[in-house]
């Protein structure tokens, strides 16, 4: 005979365990509040920047071009992309290990979550290429074809969640709550960043079609 199970006890458990986690992490620790902070700011920037390049072309009349503006952007994204884990990584030196985490599975979770991220975001960036992966279309360098072959097949932003996944990873593998709320946020950013580019880049190539079709009726 199956054995019932008590639900209100696995709740209490549950509310334990996040109260446990949530009390690990130090908020008041500088170097956590600027990995949070990083963490807001790149997207805002690269969403602000964007925008302006697409209704002034002040990046393209900078540098000479479309292209060249685009691997600027490139260049600035990519750094600002370096500090924010660097920062994460000085944030999760300071911060309280969990024993709570230090489980095998979690740190196979761990592994297994960074290496299915990097894949993810690697990948991406080999079938965009550099102007597709960092905001040619703002600039005017817009792809033929949408791509729909891997990861694009199992994943409608590899990108954003391939950088989610490797944030838990890491933060699995040291065992560090403070880690596991800087990937919340990391995915929190990313998820109020896809309202804004999405409708966009929709309206971007809207754009393109709506001049082509024009084009084909002359």
């Amino acid at each position: 005979m199956s054995e019932t199970v008590d639900f209100k006890a696995v709740l209490e458990q549950t509310k334990e365990l996040y109260g446990n986690l949530i009390q690990a992490v130090d908020f008041n620790d500088p170097y956590l509040r600027y990995s949070l902070v990083w963490v807001a700011f790149n997207p805002i920037f690269w969403n602000i920047v964007a925008r302006l390049e697409y209704n002034t072309h002040f990046l393209t009349k900078v540098t000479g071009s479309a292209k060249a503006g685009c691997y600027t952007l490139a260049v600035i994204i990519f750094t600002l992309g370096l500090g924010r884990d660097h920062m994460f990584n000085l944030a999760l030196k300071n911060q309280e290990t969990s024993p709570f985490l230090q489980v095998d599975l979690l740190q196979k979770i761990g592994y297994a979550a960074i290496t299915l991220g990097q894949i993810l975001v690697l990948s991406s960036m080999y079938q965009l290429g550099v102007t597709g992966t960092y905001l040619g279309d703002y600039f005017g360098i817009l792809m033929k074809d949408r791509v729909t072959s891997f990861p694009f097949n199992v994943s409608n932003n590899p990108m954003y969640q391939g950088s989610t996944l490797s944030f838990l990873g890491i933060s699995l593998i040291k065992a560090k709550p403070a880690g596991l709320a800087v990937t919340l946020a990391v995915q929190l950013m990313y998820d109020i960043a896809l309202q804004f580019e999405e409708p966009f880049t929709t309206k971007i190539y809207a754009n393109r079609d709506s001049v082509e079709n024009q084009k084909k009726n002359l």
